[in-house]
C-alpha cells in the first residue's frame, strides 16, 4: 500500500478549509477591535483605547504563525490574507491612533487636524509601498507605528509645539530610507530584542493600569527601549564603517 510522502500536503477537506477560513475571521476581528478602541477614544478613555489597540497587536502577532501552520494560502486561495492584514493594520496602527493624536489635545490646535490628516495619508502610502520591508527583514523608514507613537505622546505629555514637531518629523521619516529592526524577523540580536520587547509590553501594561501616571524611571526605561528599536541598526552600521 502506498504511503504518503512526508512532504506531501494534507488533503483539502471541508474541515481543513473551514479551519483555514477561521484564521481570516480571526484577523478580521482586529478591525472590530479597532472600532471599539475608536469608541473609547471618542469618550477620551485613552488608557482603555490603548488597551484595545494592544489586543489588536496580539491578534496581529498570532494570526500569521497560525495561518502558516494551517496552510491558509493553499486552502483558501480566493481570500488574500495579506490584503486583509494590511486593511486591519491600517485602522489599528494608523487611523485610530491618528484620531487620538489629533483629538487628545497633544498638538497645536491650528496644525493638529493637518498633522492628523498627514498621518493617515502617509500611513496609507507606506502600507502601499512594496519596499516597506528590506531584504534583511528590516522596516524601511518609520514603519507607520502610530499606535506606538501615540502611546509615547500621551506618556510624555510634551508641550504641544514640541509634540507637533515630533509628529512632523515622523511624517518625514516615513519616507527616509533608514532601517528599523523588525522585533521578530531580524536575526541580529534577536534574543536581546525580544527580551526588551517583552519588558516593554509589561511596562506598557503598568502605564495603562495607572492611566499614564507612572514614575519617571519607568518612562525613561520605555524611552530607552524605543531608542534601541529605532536607532540600534543605524548605530551598529555606523560603528562598523568607522571601525579600523
Amino acid at each position: 500500500m502506498d504511503q504518503p510522502s512526508p512532504h506531501e500536503s494534507p488533503p483539502v477537506t471541508r474541515a481543513t478549509r473551514g479551519a483555514a477560513f477561521s484564521v481570516h475571521i480571526f484577523t478580521a476581528t482586529g478591525a472590530g477591535v479597532a472600532l471599539i478602541a475608536l469608541l473609547e477614544a471618542v469618550r477620551e478613555h485613552w488608557a482603555v483605547m490603548f488597551a484595545w489597540l494592544g489586543v489588536a497587536l496580539i491578534i496581529d502577532a498570532l494570526d500569521g504563525p497560525i495561518a502558516r501552520r494551517l496552510d491558509v494560502v493553499r486552502l483558501q486561495p480566493d481570500w488574500s490574507g495579506e490584503v486583509l492584514d494590511l486593511v486591519v493594520d491600517f485602522v489599528t496602527y494608523v487611523f485610530v491612533p491618528a484620531y487620538a493624536i489629533t483629538a487628545g489635545g497633544l498638538l497645536l490646535p491650528l496644525v493638529g487636524p493637518l498633522l492628523g490628516a498627514g498621518i493617515v495619508v502617509t500611513g496609507a502610502l507606506y502600507f502601499a509601498d512594496r519596499r516597506m520591508k528590506t531584504a534583511d527583514n528590516h522596516f524601511r523608514g518609520f514603519p507607520a507605528l502610530w499606535n506606538v507613537a501615540a502611546f509615547y505622546l500621551f506618556l510624555l505629555q510634551l508641550p504641544p509645539t514640541l509634540s507637533s514637531l515630533l509628529v512632523l518629523a515622523l511624517l518625514v521619516l516615513t519616507f527616509v530610507p533608514f532601517k528599523v529592526i523588525h522585533p521578530v524577523r531580524v536575526a541580529r540580536l534577536r534574543r536581546l530584542t525580544l527580551s526588551l520587547i517583552a519588558v516593554w509590553a509589561v511596562l506598557a501594561v503598568v502605564v495603562l493600569i495607572y492611566d499614564f501616571h507612572v514614575p519617571v524611571s519607568l518612562t525613561v526605561t520605555l524611552c530607552a527601549i524605543a531608542g534601541y528599536v529605532v536607532a540600534s541598526d543605524t548605530v551598529i552600521r555606523l560603528a562598523r564603517q568607522t571601525a579600523p
